[in-house]
């Protein structure tokens, strides 16, 4: 008798699924557009900040609750070493091929992570073969 009763919950439950679940649409399509292509709503909105602000401040990078945009300086203001920070560095093929003995110091330590780097995972995979 109980296994009927849970069976009979268990039919009702997925019935109210079935009801709850269903998808719904919404009522916009009541006004008629005109014309072709309904792209014209979608355009974007002109900025509100003017392009004279937009090109001495960086907008939207105030971190503080009580602060202001940070100014763009001129490039002298910058340190020389981020200048430097999206340069290509040799991969460990190409500074294979170089001799150590000449590599500057910064190439030289990144060619003893990147050799240490693949010596590991060259032992990782040789013990999990095993």
């Amino acid at each position: 008798m109980a296994l009927v009763r849970s069976l009979k919950g268990i039919a009702a439950s997925n019935k109210l699924l079935k009801v709850a679940g269903c998808r719904t649409f919404a009522a916009g399509g009541a006004k008629a557009k005109k014309g072709k292509g309904g792209a014209a709503g979608d355009a974007p909105k002109a900025s509100l900040i003017s392009k004279e602000v937009k090109s001495t401040t960086v907008y939207g990078a105030n971190v503080l609750k009580d602060g202001q945009d940070p100014k763009i300086l001129p490039d002298s203001e910058y340190p020389d070493w981020l200048w430097h920070l999206l340069d290509k560095r040799p991969a460990l093929s190409e500074l294979r091929r170089k001799d150590t003995e000449t590599l500057p110091f910064d190439e030289l330590k990144r060619f003893v992570k990147l050799d240490n780097r693949a010596r590991i995972k060259e032992n990782n995979m040789l013990k999990a073969k095993n």
